[in-house]
């Protein structure tokens, strides 16, 4: 069973463990937030709102974010991600590859992970979602790693 590790580092929730590594807040603290203080860190209204949601559900024990390797066990806790208005597939597959390290996930929606298999397969028109998602089904159970690192091919500010 994994579970969603917020804050357990030395120096968590949201303390700096050194110049450059931040740890994540728990729900609890999200939750003692307000929509606005969420807003001046740079999240939209809609983000805001659905971090303020995701965070009260975990903290009323709702929502436990813990997955085992089981497929349906992941099946299950997706469908109850997206069932929160402003959470949507790449962000529960990002979340499932970063706190997770689940690697079967699939980002074949970004933009950038389709521009890179493009590039990667020589291809000069443009690569569909759907393409990709097929293209990197090729690559399971490493698929969500595969396309974080196609995403972050350009990138210079990292993922």
């Amino acid at each position: 069973m994994r579970s969603y590790n917020y804050g357990s580092f030395k120096g968590g929730g949201g303390k700096k463990v050194c110049s450059r590594l931040g740890c994540f807040p728990t729900p609890r603290q999200i939750i003692n937030r307000s929509e606005d203080e969420l807003r001046q860190c740079g999240f939209s209204v809609s983000k805001a709102k659905a971090l303020l949601l995701l965070s009260q559900l975990i903290e009323s024990g709702e929502l436990t974010l813990e997955i085992s390797d089981s497929e349906q066990n992941i099946q299950q806790l997706t469908h109850h991600l997206l069932a929160i208005k402003g959470i949507g597939m790449w962000t529960i597959n990002y979340a499932l590859l970063r706190g997770f390290n689940y690697l079967n996930g699939s980002l074949h929606g970004d933009v950038a992970v389709r521009r890179n298999i493009q590039r990667l397969i020589n291809q000069n028109e443009k690569i569909s979602a759907e393409q990709a998602e097929k293209w990197l089904a090729n690559f399971a159970p490493w698929k969500a790693l595969l396309a974080a690192h196609l995403w972050r091919q350009e990138s210079s500010a990292g993922y």
